[in-house]
């Protein structure tokens, strides 16, 4: 029997999370990485977020890290249009109503959110330089940067979160997955984790 294999992918922004795809679309295909048959990704990050994405010949991941009885953490870094507060930050970790499919309402869980002043205290997750745009915005454009750790992820939930607060997603970039981090992987890059590793970074 065949071993599984696990791969820490950034995936860049225009890229779908998907090696197939009956449209004309950017696949995980088109990465420099040989990936064996049968790999697919681990949840996924729509084609405008950009960041971390896990990749896994093991089918029963995704139900281990996304359906089981123990939650687990991801981690965004959010670039958002005009200033963020302290109070904004707030109403956003305590719970939130966000749309739903069928024109229902959803409240978010508490979740933890801080706003992203010095991006050295989180150089563990992501590099400082992943703040710098490949196409800068007007200089005149006030942003903020927050991050957000949540065990949930319904209906495009960070964007429609920091949306209901009247700020718009400009930049979505996942950090992290549990303790598994985007670090200092650059766009497009792939990295290959032993079995062991991946499971107790995961704390599956």
């Amino acid at each position: 029997m065949t071993a599984h294999r696990y791969f820490v992918v950034h995936k860049p922004v225009n890229m779908v999370s998907q090696f197939i795809s009956s449209h004309d679309v950017n696949l995980l295909g088109s990465l420099d990485f040989d990936f064996p048959e049968g790999t697919h990704a681990i949840g996924r990050l729509d084609n405008h977020s950009e960041g971390l994405l896990l990749l896994t010949t093991n089918k029963k991941v995704t139900k281990l890290l996304f359906q089981g009885h123990k939650p687990h953490t991801r981690t965004y870094l959010v670039q958002v249009k005009n200033k963020i507060t302290p109070a904004t930050a707030d109403a956003l970790a305590n719970g939130i109503q966000i749309s739903a499919p069928g024109g229902s309402a959803y409240l978010t869980s508490p979740c933890t959110v801080n706003i992203v002043e010095d991006p050295a205290v989180n150089s563990h997750l992501f590099e400082a330089s992943l703040l710098t745009p490949a196409i800068p915005l007007h200089q005149n454009v006030v942003t903020s940067w927050v991050l957000i750790t949540l065990t949930e992820g319904k209906f495009h939930q960070v964007r429609k979160m920091v949306a209901a607060v009247h700020h718009r997603c400009i930049r979505l970039i996942r950090v992290a997955i549990e303790n598994i981090y985007l670090g200092n992987l650059p766009a497009g890059g792939v990295q290959e984790i032993q079995e062991d590793d991946f499971f107790k970074l995961l704390d599956l």
